[in-house]
């Protein structure tokens, strides 16, 4: 990284892209009117990043680069409030007919105001109470230094890193005459929006989603790593003070927000001012009506007196303020019926369970289904067809059963277990180690999957067939054209024509020439050439395209390289496939359980009979002989007590599992196996289930052995066991393909430099990568000593 100056017009750059970014972030967040689009947004900040990377000197704390700070190494750390952050009192509603007497918590509280400061109706300022994190930010010098969560009121943590990933929040504070210290409180909230495009990510990558948009900003919050806060967009709304020195603030709550917005922070617009008991209670009844359209949750309002001279008249009790109160909504929940249970399946082939219910009103909406998100969520409510449920609503958005109501359960019910088949497919429901989700293995022929299927199925790292993008594909599935991708080797161009006629037809995009009998062909000439020039293919594109759960391009490489034929593959078990590199018990089950599927089967050979040639089918890898023998298949069975060095002494005694049976207790002692371990293995032995398992797995591994030449030799490929990373543009090749010709070698290809990384490869331009691999000490290769390689190896 060059330490030279950066020059005056360097500087003057980097000035307006620091001011246009500060800005957008004020216009987005604070005045709620972007000025800019999220791409131009992107293009300045990545503009200058390029600069402060180039010219170190200019990456300021204040830069909005620097919204992503260092990792925590542990837990957080604490921060004591110099000014304690108290909770409010709460006032909810009661019986009563009048509205004095319904909110009576409400005319107490404004009642009390008025006699002790001898005030008639007294000014609030008045504001929505959002549901999410409280937290304080610390500036000095018009710089964020420090931010807190509020925790016990006392004592909060220190997330200052992950708050100033947070968008909302200025890092250096606009305009002047603020003071030298200034402490602001709020709340850290997730939009409505932003937890809706964050699920929807979640669920198409099978990760997990969040409960709420509460637990969104609070569990974001809490991350250990920066990075990771940064991914969730989140929100900030002032409304509060705590500690200030060197400076002055207007005398009233409502100025001073006003004056918070000129100095860059956010507050609610539904903010605003109200006159005694009457005046509260309409700005509730508004607030209320408004509150399923608000951006955010809301559980209810916040009163507080406004003049900050009455506000320390007033004082507090019991570590709350007399002259602040929370007025709480009812909580949105009603008492109804569970009629079944059933199973969703996801375009991904999650299987969510719901809740079918008498129809009930729940927030001014009326229920019928509601999520209960896993099974081990059922299994810990203990919800069972029949009983008697709360469902609430949960953020206004999602109703959620969250109760069983016990004492009303009918008698005779019994506990609710996850189906074993799909109810859309009937392929085998299956369940991840450790994981709460389930998910249909019936990944080529189920329907509910099938969009995803085959955009992913034609895709370019994939099948590679170029014009079918997402809106043809999903055309052809929801107009039953395509149920699985074989179907598609058999379209013709009347069958595209067609098909665009109808979904032209359906969203009445047809356009003037098809209405004057001018149906241009082309653009399905060119796609019935896609589809058949993508029969050529190689074995690592074509198990990819598959959509195997958990099957990267880097796995689907693994499973070419080493097994070399399509047969070898869908016919391996879970055991032998645990011993390929890379391949874990997870990623084995994965690649089994989809191949067991009969539906899965079919549709692969229906693919093959289509006429799809895998050009570089090969015989499996001689290298297999080390890595594969009967004390590896013992010791990937589990057998109690027999561990790795026991299952290698067996298999040097006793080479097949014939040879093992027939030896006995007697022979597995005198060969030198542990009493515990003899127990085990005679156990496993007897068990029908697990000997039919081994028994698979040495058939399999003989079938891998016959298949490789006689006379091939494990020689180690020249890059065998190095890992390579590249960075930068090459000028006579792309990094792909600079990736594949180095895999072809042996070697590993990974995204991310660390100390085991061989040696990394940097062309024009590369970036952060090339940093630490010389912050590592790794080796640096330049694309002239690449490409030396490559020519001496492949050339031999």
């Amino acid at each position: 990284m060059t330490e030279r100056p950066a020059p005056a017009e360097i500087r003057s750059r980097a000035a307006a892209l620091r001011a246009q970014i500060e800005q957008a972030n004020y216009r987005y967040y604070v005045l709620d009117d972007p000025g800019i689009t999220d791409f131009d947004y992107d293009r300045l900040m990545r503009e200058l990043e390029a600069l402060e990377a180039e010219y170190p000197e200019l990456a300021t704390s204040d830069s909005p680069t620097r919204k992503v700070g260092a990792r925590a190494s542990g837990g957080f750390a604490e921060v004591r409030h110099a000014i304690p952050m108290l909770s409010l009192g709460n006032a909810f509603e009661q019986e009563g007919e009048s509205e004095r007497e319904r909110f009576r918590e409400v005319a107490e509280f404004e009642r009390r105001i008025e006699q002790t400061l001898d005030r008639r109706e007294p000014i609030f300022s008045v504001e929505p109470k959002l549901d999410g994190l409280a937290i304080s930010l610390r500036y000095e010098h018009g710089l964020f230094v420090q931010g807190a969560t509020r925790g016990d009121g006392e004592t909060g943590e220190d997330v200052t890193a992950n708050l100033r990933t947070v968008r909302a929040i200025p890092l250096k504070l606009r305009g002047k005459g603020w003071p030298e210290v200034l402490e602001v409180r709020g709340e850290v909230v997730m939009l409505r929006k932003d937890f809706e495009a964050f699920n929807e990510y979640a669920r198409k990558h099978d990760e997990k989603p969040l409960a709420n948009p509460r637990n969104g900003a609070a569990g974001s919050l809490r991350q250990l790593d920066p990075a990771i806060t940064a991914k969730r967009r989140l929100s900030f709304f002032a409304y509060a003070v705590g500690v200030v020195e060197g400076g002055d603030l207007p005398p009233t709550h409502s100025a001073t927000l006003r004056q918070l917005r000129e100095w860059g922070f956010p507050v609610s617009p539904e903010v605003d001012t109200a006159r005694g008991f009457d005046g509260l209670m309409a700005y509730f009844r508004r607030i209320g009506a408004r509150r399923d359209a608000l951006p955010y949750d809301i559980d209810g309002v916040v009163y507080k007196l406004d003049d900050y001279a009455g506000q320390r008249e007033m004082g507090f009790v019991s570590r709350a303020p007399r002259w602040a109160l929370a007025h709480k909504f009812p909580a949105q929940e009603q008492t109804t019926r569970l009629l079944d249970i059933e199973v969703q399946i996801g375009r991904t082939g999650a299987a969510t369970p719901r809740a079918r219910m008498e129809p009930v009103q729940v927030g001014g909406v009326t229920v019928t289904y509601a999520t209960l998100h896993n099974a081990d969520q059922i299994a810990r409510l203990d919800v069972r067809i029949g009983d008697t449920v709360i469902v609430r609503r949960a953020g206004d958005v999602i109703p959620e059963v969250v109760r069983v109501i016990e004492d009303q359960r009918p008698a005779g019910t019994v506990p609710w277990v996850m189906p074993t088949h799909c109810p859309v497919c009937g392929s085998s429901l299956v369940r991840d180690e450790g994981a709460a989700a389930w998910r249909c293995s019936g990944g080529l022929i189920c329907a509910a999957q099938r969009k995803e299927a085959l955009i992913h199925f034609a895709s370019r790292r994939a099948m590679d067939i170029e014009g079918l993008g997402e809106r043809f594909a999903e055309a052809l599935v929801e107009l039953d054209i395509v149920r699985t991708p074989a179907d598609l080797y058999v379209l013709g161009v009347d069958d595209l024509v067609e098909m665009k006629r109808r979904i032209d037809e359906r969203d009445g995009t047809t356009p003037e020439t098809v209405k004057a009998g001018k149906v241009a062909t082309k653009w399905a000439e060119n796609l019935v050439a896609g589809i058949e020039a993508s029969k050529q293919t190689t074995l690592a594109r074509f198990l990819f395209a598959l959509g195997i759960m958990h099957i990267g391009e880097s796995t689907a490489k693994t499973l070419a390289s080493w097994l070399g034929r399509l047969d070898f593959v869908r016919s391996m078990p879970a055991p032998v496939l645990r011993v390929l590199p890379d391949v874990g018990a997870e990623v084995a089950t994965s690649i089994a359980e989809f191949f067991a599927q009969e539906g899965n089967q079919r549709v692969v050979d229906a693919l093959l009979a289509a006429g799809i040639v895998l050009q570089d089918e090969t015989a499996p890898s001689p290298l297999l002989r080390d890595r594969l023998n009967l004390g590896v298949l013992l010791d990937m069975a589990n057998i109690s007590k027999l561990g790795p060095k026991s299952s290698k002494l067996l298999a040097r005694h006793f080479p097949t599992l014939a040879q093992l049976q027939a030896g006995g207790a007697a022979h597995w002692s005198t060969a030198g196996l542990p009493q515990a371990a003899v127990a085990g293995l005679e156990a496993c032995l007897a068990d029908p289930q697990a000997l039919a398992g081994l028994r698979e797995a040495e058939a399999a591994m003989q079938r891998l052995f016959e298949a490789i030449p006689a006379t091939a030799v494990a020689d180690r490929l020249p890059l065998a066991g190095q890992t390579v990373v590249l960075t930068g543009t090459l000028d006579s090749l792309s990094r792909d393909e600079a990736g594949e010709r180095l895999e072809a070698l042996g070697a590993k290809v990974s995204g991310s430099v660390s100390k085991k990384t061989s040696f990394v490869v940097a062309g024009e331009a590369a970036g952060s990568k090339l940093d630490k691999a010389k912050e590592l000490g790794v080796a640096i290769w330049d694309e002239a000593q690449l490409l030396a390689l490559l020519h001496e190896h492949e050339a031999a």
